[in-house]
Protein backbone atom coordinates (compact mmCIF):
# COMPACT_ATOMS: atom_id res chain seq x y z
CA UNK A 1 0.00 0.00 0.00
CA UNK A 2 1.02 4.16 -0.39
CA UNK A 3 1.24 6.18 1.55
CA UNK A 4 -2.37 8.15 0.16
CA UNK A 5 -3.82 4.18 0.19
CA UNK A 6 -3.15 4.36 4.14
CA UNK A 7 -4.43 7.38 4.48
CA UNK A 8 -7.72 6.99 2.90
CA UNK A 9 -8.13 3.19 4.38
CA UNK A 10 -7.62 5.14 8.12
CA UNK A 11 -10.20 7.14 6.93
CA UNK A 12 -12.50 4.36 5.90
CA UNK A 13 -12.14 2.62 8.94
CA UNK A 14 -12.78 5.48 11.17
CA UNK A 15 -16.51 6.28 9.00
CA UNK A 16 -17.71 3.15 10.31
CA UNK A 17 -20.78 1.32 9.09
CA UNK A 18 -23.66 2.86 6.93
CA UNK A 19 -26.39 0.34 5.99
CA UNK A 20 -28.84 0.37 3.10
CA UNK A 21 -32.39 1.98 3.61
CA UNK A 22 -33.94 -0.11 6.09
CA UNK A 23 -37.61 0.29 6.65
CA UNK A 24 -37.01 -1.80 9.87
CA UNK A 25 -34.25 -0.08 11.23
CA UNK A 26 -34.46 3.73 12.60
CA UNK A 27 -32.58 6.51 11.16
CA UNK A 28 -29.92 5.88 13.96
CA UNK A 29 -29.90 2.12 13.75
CA UNK A 30 -28.65 2.63 9.91
CA UNK A 31 -25.64 3.87 10.80
CA UNK A 32 -23.12 2.14 13.42
CA UNK A 33 -19.85 4.41 14.66
CA UNK A 34 -16.12 1.97 14.53
CA UNK A 35 -15.65 -0.67 16.54
CA UNK A 36 -12.92 -0.88 18.88
CA UNK A 37 -10.88 -2.77 16.22
CA UNK A 38 -11.76 -0.31 13.10
CA UNK A 39 -10.24 2.21 15.49
CA UNK A 40 -7.21 0.25 16.25
CA UNK A 41 -6.42 -0.30 12.58
CA UNK A 42 -7.28 3.29 11.42
CA UNK A 43 -4.31 4.15 14.26
CA UNK A 44 -1.86 1.70 11.93
CA UNK A 45 -3.02 2.93 8.90
CA UNK A 46 -2.35 6.61 9.52
CA UNK A 47 0.82 5.67 11.68
CA UNK A 48 1.87 4.45 8.28
CA UNK A 49 0.72 7.01 6.01
CA UNK A 50 2.50 9.30 8.33
CA UNK A 51 5.51 7.52 7.90
CA UNK A 52 5.42 7.31 4.04
CA UNK A 53 4.60 11.31 4.30
CA UNK A 54 7.90 11.76 6.31
CA UNK A 55 10.08 9.58 4.76
CA UNK A 56 9.29 11.16 1.33
CA UNK A 57 9.94 14.66 2.72
CA UNK A 58 13.74 13.50 3.25
CA UNK A 59 16.07 15.07 1.37
CA UNK A 60 17.45 12.49 -1.49
CA UNK A 61 20.56 13.12 -3.50
CA UNK A 62 21.53 16.29 -4.36
CA UNK A 63 19.48 17.83 -1.42
CA UNK A 64 15.98 17.25 -3.80
CA UNK A 65 12.89 16.75 -2.01
CA UNK A 66 11.65 13.05 -1.90
CA UNK A 67 8.42 13.91 -3.62
CA UNK A 68 7.75 12.98 -7.19
CA UNK A 69 5.01 15.11 -8.77
CA UNK A 70 2.97 12.47 -8.91
CA UNK A 71 3.16 11.43 -5.18
CA UNK A 72 2.61 14.91 -4.63
CA UNK A 73 -0.54 14.88 -6.60
CA UNK A 74 -1.54 11.52 -4.67
CA UNK A 75 -1.17 12.81 -1.16
CA UNK A 76 -3.27 16.17 -2.13
CA UNK A 77 -5.74 13.82 -3.76
CA UNK A 78 -5.73 11.54 -0.72
CA UNK A 79 -6.02 14.23 1.49
CA UNK A 80 -8.88 16.06 0.14
CA UNK A 81 -6.49 18.95 -1.12
CA UNK A 82 -6.37 19.89 -4.88
CA UNK A 83 -2.79 21.70 -5.68
CA UNK A 84 -3.27 25.05 -6.73
CA UNK A 85 -0.91 26.34 -9.69
CA UNK A 86 1.39 27.88 -7.88
CA UNK A 87 2.43 25.01 -5.86
CA UNK A 88 0.71 26.00 -2.64
CA UNK A 89 -2.67 24.03 -1.43
CA UNK A 90 -5.80 26.20 -1.37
Amino acid sequence: MTGPEHYREAERLLAGRTFPADPELRIEERHRPPTAEEIAAAQVHATLALAAATAMGAPVEDDLAGFTIEDRDAWYKAAGEKPRRNGGAR
